[in-house]
């Protein structure tokens, strides 16, 4: 069409009766602001620190004699990071200990985790509905704790300069490779990460029905085939997606690799970032997070291609649907007993340990005359824990429990609100591009681990950023990141919510003239208080054990609960470290008691990976 009046006046028409149109599209409005305002930080900080690793920083001026001016571009850092006399050190070595950790614990936890799903969802076992609802809580704390009792009971002279419980107590001095390093570390987490397999596998288990697997057992297959053709390619989703959480987890995880491994110089690749941060060495640094991010991204396709091969099984359909239990025989109650055990190892024991300890003037002292309580209520005194006084008496950690309590609240506020902001927009416009890409951006915090995402924002908002001060030794900064992390948890429990809820009823709504925020608080809020409530209780319960993604952000105005315990921990006050642990716990526990006044039965995690 020719560019005259005439035509300009038509396309002016058509674009203000599109904007016109748009006024009554809040879906439409809500998505594109949350794919820029989402594009911007996540997307942003990737190619900030992309530039970053291509440039020139201060730190290579003490190594580099020619360097040139700061800030342009060089391949230096990947030159020092894979092809030097560095980079065994560097990256092959703290590359080869992740890929060991991430494998060793998603082995030791998947194993644990479907044997315990099937125990308890699929056999006979006594006492189900109890270990059901307790059978996540090692998850509940933070994955150092039982770090934590291991260094209490297995450390050794040769490297921590005192002894554990094992020692003292019955003259057995453990290897260093039993008290720190790999294998306690895979242990640990092990024990802690679980959680995600059983979840996941259970979940799975009680939607096959007996009646599939009958019906390949009266076709003359015996159990293992039955278990192999029929049960394992149902729950080979669950599987993948237990693999991708677990493995990506660990390997981006920093609090236990810290605690057990730098003590013998035991790297991995967030403990390498967080030294490689600490000299200043961004450049390196940096680089290392973006193999991090790669090799989550991987994970998360692999699991991706694994699902979509296996959508096809249908395993509840219109007739009566069947769960008939494995018979344990005579081991019903000796099974229980195990689990029951395990429970105690996994949960209750460190938990024992740590109280223990903090009532020790003395650490490896356990005798009655070396009980105290000063940790707890003591006046400062220079002969004892270099002058820090006890718990209950000291401001600093009574500033980080402040700080960790308005993190949590806060970000959980925030993510709530935004989970169901973000479900509304997808779901209203489930199938669009707008809403695939809202979708997808939206989960891709998830893909960055913690402590590279830590390290992203660190040298994002380092400096003021365009209109955006710099945020760096600001809470603010705290957050913003606990909340562009978390999102993809409470963005999949909005969606969830959204999805129940028919467009008629906002449609009625729409036609009585009730503009979009009345109709939010009045219809859909109502209907989806139960996402809400979900997104904003993970999240506050992830802010407040959250270690990896803020420990290069903190400042000592901006202190937490974890950055506190891993300070003392470092300055080997154990007594102190202990002590604030629990507290941590405390609080971490009262959240859980909240959830179950609102969801009954339902587990956290239940809710978290829903």
């Amino acid at each position: 069409m020719a560019d005259t009046p005439l035509a300009r006046s038509a396309a002016f028409t058509k674009l203000k009766f599109q904007l016109t149109r748009l006024r009554y599209r809040t879906d439409i409005i809500l998505s594109i602001i949350f794919v820029i305002v989402f594009g911007f930080l996540v997307l942003v900080p990737l190619i900030k620190i992309i530039i970053v690793s291509l440039t020139y920083q201060s730190f290579d001026m003490r190594v580099i004699r020619d360097m040139k001016k700061l800030g342009t571009f060089t391949l230096y850092h990947y030159k020092r990071i894979f092809a030097s006399d560095f980079s065994y050190a560097i990256l092959v070595k703290p590359f080869i200990n992740s890929l060991l950790v991430g494998f060793g614990v998603t082995a030791m936890a998947m194993l644990l985790g479907s044997l315990l799903a099937w125990a308890i969802v699929r056999t006979d076992l006594p006492w189900k509905n109890f270990f059901d609802s307790i059978i996540v809580i090692p998850y509940m704390m933070p994955s150092w704790v039982i770090a934590l009792a291991w260094l209490i009971i297995f450390k050794n002279n040769r490297v921590a300069g005192e002894d554990g419980m094992l020692k003292i107590l019955f003259g057995i001095t453990p290897p260093d490779w039993f008290s720190y390093g790999l294998f306690p570390i895979i242990i640990c987490l092990g024990l802690h990460y679980y959680s995600y397999s059983y979840l996941l596998i259970s979940g799975a288990l009680k939607t096959v029905n007996s009646e599939l697997e009958e019906a390949g057992a009266i076709a003359g297959l015996k159990k293992w085939a039955v278990l192999r053709k029929i049960t394992f390619p149902i729950v080979l989703p669950a599987l993948g997606s237990s693999f991708v959480l677990t493995f990506t987890r660990s390997m981006g995880t920093f609090g236990t690799p810290a605690l057990l491994g730098l003590p013998v110089r035991f790297f991995n690749i967030p403990t390498q970032i967080y030294a490689s941060i600490s000299m200043r060495n961004m450049g390196d640094a940096y680089v290392l997070a973006l193999i991090l991010v790669v090799l989550a991204g991987i994970a998360i396709y692999i699991n991706s291609k694994i699902v979509g091969v296996r959508k096809s099984f249908v395993t509840m359909a219109g007739k009566g649907f069947k769960n008939r239990m494995n018979s344990l025989g005579s081991w019903r109650y000796p099974v229980a007993i195990i689990i029951l055990l395990f429970l105690f190892v996994a949960f209750l024991l460190p938990l024992l340990l740590l109280v223990w300890n903090t009532f020790l003037l003395l650490p490896g002292d356990y005798s009655i005359s070396n009980l105290t309580t000063h940790f707890w209520i003591g006046d400062s005194d220079y002969r004892i824990a270099s002058g820090e006084p006890g718990i209950f008496k000291n401001p600093g950690i009574w500033n980080g429990v402040w700080n960790s309590i308005r993190l949590g609240v806060l970000a959980a506020l925030i993510n709530g609100f935004l989970g169901l902001f973000i479900g509304y927009a997808v779901v209203r416009n489930r199938g669009t591009r707008l809403s695939k890409s809202l979708e997808a951006i939206s989960f891709a915090p998830y893909v960055f681990p913690s402590i590279a995402m830590g390290a992203i924002y660190l040298g994002m908002f380092a400096k003021p950023l365009g209109p955006i001060p710099a945020l760096y030794g600001t809470f603010s900064l705290l957050v913003l990141i606990v909340v562009v992390k978390n999102i993809p948890f409470s963005s999949r429990s909005g969606i969830s919510a959204m999805l129940q809820i028919d467009k008629s009823l906002e449609e009625s709504a729409r036609l009585q003239g009730l503009p979009w925020f009345k109709r939010f608080r009045k219809i859909l809020f109502p209907l989806t208080k139960s996402g809400f409530l979900s997104g904003m209780i993970l999240t506050f319960i992830t802010a407040m054990r959250e270690l990896s993604l803020i420990i290069l952000l903190v400042t000592p105005t901006t202190r937490v609960l974890t950055t506190i315990i891993f300070a003392y921990e470092d300055q080997e006050e154990v007594q102190h470290a202990n002590g604030v642990t629990l507290i941590l716990i405390t609080i971490i526990i009262i959240a859980n008691f909240i959830v179950r006044k609102f969801f009954g039965n339902k587990s956290l995690m239940g809710l978290k990976e829903s």
